[in-house]
């Protein structure tokens, strides 16, 4: 063992890395990680599906804002049809919200962050 204590060859503490050096590094990702979530929050995602008979537009913190329907595709006899379409267009809506969050957050490479 080092007479400094720690693994012999580390430089000890952290591979003879500086705390403060890297408690500053710390604090610098977590404001870049807290700005790009804001970021994204404030961001809307819109996706449409039957041709544009449903759109839905969502926040980037997964808040549905806006779901709009064309009048034709209302029909009493085929309900089915527009819950299809709807969970589509929410599903892909979310899905844009998804790669967005992950284009954003995969530069941070933490493990357990996503």
């Amino acid at each position: 063992m080092s007479k400094r204590g720690g693994f012999p060859g580390m430089g000890g503490g952290f591979g003879g890395m500086n705390l403060n050096q890297l408690m500053k590094e710390a604090k610098k990702m977590q404001s870049d990680v807290e700005k790009s979530q804001e970021e994204l929050a404030a961001k809307e995602f819109e996706a449409s599906a039957g041709g544009e008979a449903v759109k839905v537009k969502v926040s980037g913190s997964k808040q549905i804002k806006e779901i709009k329907i064309k009048p034709e595709v209302v029909d009493p006899d085929d309900v089915e049809m527009l819950e299809d379409l709807i969970a589509t267009c929410i599903n892909n809506a979310l899905k844009q919200v998804d790669d967005a969050q992950a284009a954003s957050f995969g530069k941070y490479n933490i493990p357990g962050l996503m």
